[in-house]
């Protein structure tokens, strides 16, 4: 563990989470992956999701407070990884090198499950970023809690359904 990083250690489950669709996809992804990047608009419940399949976390909110994640990402990116797996880089596109941090990391040992990443349609510059992550990071798009699943509807019909 990382000793002079502040993080947020979470259960797996969370004091009045209710479980959402794009929960099982995410168990799922994990055992095949080395990270799972859930990309969604701001507010749809990516950071709440996450923390849920999350073992440590690390928040990248730009800030000013010289203790914030994101400022001790800044000067050295090393003090914000606690190989506490899964771990969650909450909204890594603020340091676009994240992205080629973790598909190295998880080049290093082939292991599945090491890290989720969020980020809210915040456009990266693709000079930042040298590598697609193919094979090594999957990409998930998350969008805002269904009828179903906000308890407002009984499911009786399923767009998947339809679809599959």
């Amino acid at each position: 563990m990382c000793a002079n990083c502040t993080m947020i250690f979470m259960s797996l489950t969370r004091e009045n989470y209710t479980r959402r669709l794009v929960d099982m996809k995410i168990d799922e992804l994990l055992k095949m992956f080395g990270a799972v990047s859930i990309e969604g608009p701001k507010y749809c419940g990516k950071t709440w999701t996450t923390l849920n399949h999350a073992n440590s976390s690390v928040l990248l909110t730009k800030s000013d407070n010289p203790n914030s994640d994101y400022q001790k990402a800044l000067i050295n990116r090393d003090l914000i990884y606690t190989n506490e797996f899964p771990e969650l880089i909450d909204e890594w596109q603020s340091i676009e090198q994240i992205w080629d941090d973790v598909r190295t990391k998880c080049d290093e040992d082939g292991k599945s499950g090491k890290f989720i990443l969020t980020d809210s349609s915040v456009p990266v510059r693709p000079d930042k970023i040298f590598h697609s992550g193919a094979g090594r990071i999957f990409k998930l798009n998350m969008y805002t809690m269904s009828l179903y699943e906000s308890g407002d509807s009984e499911g009786l019909v399923s767009l998947l359904d339809k679809i599959l």
